[in-house]
């Protein structure tokens, strides 16, 4: 559709996206006010009137109400309006300026995740201006500060505006329902869980002295061999269920040997095995099937000439679902063969077991969409504000619909130099959730 400058603005979600990237929302320190305040003035304009709530003025959090028949209990839309930052990268162009350039919007954000709130917006705009009525009321919701923990947005408000998403079952959030391919075969991920975060700290002592005497055994030296062997060591993998039906379902769809190749990744004797042979194909698989631990932060010593007696080594463990911080201490020490002393710093968890209520839906408003891509259920490595929903019991559907070409990585694109995403998707995108709008119901 050509661009004129009395079309509806629900019909160019990539000039929506432009606005919010031209906002920046760097976290930290966020300062997220600017551009959900532009939100809650575009909504205005169209008749829908939205509150803001906040721990911090300068941080707040749109929740937006568009009226359903109440024949179904509401859907929660949400995303984040924080990025991270740009320290250090080279662009083509600037990160904040929103340019459309060879048919995609540039910017930080731009995937993670103003092009969702761009799409979501564009879709309840059409909604309104065609006087959809769907089943239950669509709760709009905009967040700050997703990129650092959500402490001034989703767990703010579930822990202190619960009443604010009452009757909700299901919601839609990030990552997910984008396009990939295995071989040929295009699919269509739909995040239905998530790993758990789990931060830890493990002090390693030994004996210190003076910088000119060698000493074999210091804290330092078991500090390097207690990462060598994280990074060396595999942890046992484990086949849950949501990795299961995901790598099934595309070993299905793909021919001989490739579908019977995957299909191994399920054996976890083979596991490891199968992803050497998989290579980098393999990679995108690996953290659905194992419990991971990186180490991020070390601190020790105060003085070039003193050996320290004591380390300190953070880690970024993510968990898969179902498993304890204690089972993870466990495969920890197993790999390092080294007791360390180990502390929890924070512990965020998630659901056993997705609630897969409206994944048929969604599954089958994709498939419309796009005849071509075949939906699966996907387990994302990372971590969302869908953590903290799930304590209103809340199911989130990782459910940000694009077509995306062969070629173009989406996950080596977020958080990158030059994140863009392309023109046509994000209509892709504003156009399935207006679907989504169409077609849920109760269930």
């Amino acid at each position: 559709m050509p661009h004129t400058e009395t079309a509806p603005v629900f019909h160019y979600p990539e000039k929506i996206l432009q606005q919010l990237i031209r906002f920046d929302t760097t976290n930290p320190p966020g300062k997220e006010k600017a551009c959900i305040h532009y939100i809650a003035d575009l909504l205005k304009q169209h008749g829908i009137e939205s509150t803001l709530i906040a721990k911090d003025p300068d941080r707040p959090n749109l929740i937006a109400r568009f009226k359903g028949r109440n024949n179904a209990p509401p859907l929660l839309v949400y995303g984040h309006a924080d990025v991270v930052n740009t320290d250090n990268q080279a662009w083509r162009h600037p990160p904040f300026e929103g340019k459309i350039a060879d048919g995609y919007v540039w910017g930080r954000g731009a995937l993670d995740m103003k092009g969702m709130l761009a799409m979501a917006i564009a879709a309840i705009l059409r909604a309104n201006a065609e006087n959809l009525k769907p089943e239950g009321d669509i709760v709009f919701a905009v967040l700050s500060d997703e990129e650092a923990g959500g402490n001034f947005g989703a767990r703010f408000l579930v822990e202190n505006h619960p009443e604010q998403f009452s009757g909700i079952r299901y919601a839609i959030g990030e990552f997910g329902a984008c396009a990939i391919y295995v071989g040929r075969q295009k699919f269509y991920p739909i995040q239905v869980s998530e790993k758990q975060v789990c931060w830890i700290e493990a002090k390693i002592k030994g004996p210190g002295g003076h910088g000119s005497f060698p000493l074999k055994n210091s804290a330092m030296a078991k500090t390097g061999r207690f990462i060598h062997r994280i990074s060396t060591s595999n942890l046992p993998p484990h086949i849950t269920p949501v990795p299961r039906s995901m790598i099934q379902t595309i070993a299905s769809a793909l021919q001989l040997p490739a579908g019977f190749m995957l299909r191994q990744l399920l054996n976890p004797l083979l596991t490891k095995t199968m992803l050497k042979l998989l290579g980098a194909r393999g990679d995108k698989f690996k953290p659905m099937l194992y419990n991971t631990i990186n180490p991020t932060v070390i601190n020790g010593g105060s003085k070039i000439n003193v050996i320290p007696s004591e380390i300190t080594l953070q880690l970024d463990c993510r968990l898969l679902p179902g498993f304890t911080p204690d089972n993870l201490i466990a495969e920890l020490r197993a790999a390092t063969g080294m007791d360390a002393d180990i502390r929890i710093i924070s512990d965020i968890p998630v659901p056993a077991q997705p609630d897969l209520g409206m994944f048929g839906l969604l599954a089958d408003i994709l498939q419309e969409a796009d005849p071509e891509g075949i939906p699966v259920q996907m387990l994302l490595p990372g971590a969302t504000d869908g953590r903290f929903f799930s304590r209103l019991n809340i199911q989130t559907y990782g459910f940000t619909p694009m077509n995306l070409p062969p070629e173009f990585d989406f996950f080596s694109t977020i958080h990158a130099a030059d994140e863009r995403v392309p023109v046509d998707a994000v209509r892709f995108g504003a156009d399935t959730i207006f679907r989504l709008f169409q077609q849920y119901r109760q269930i």
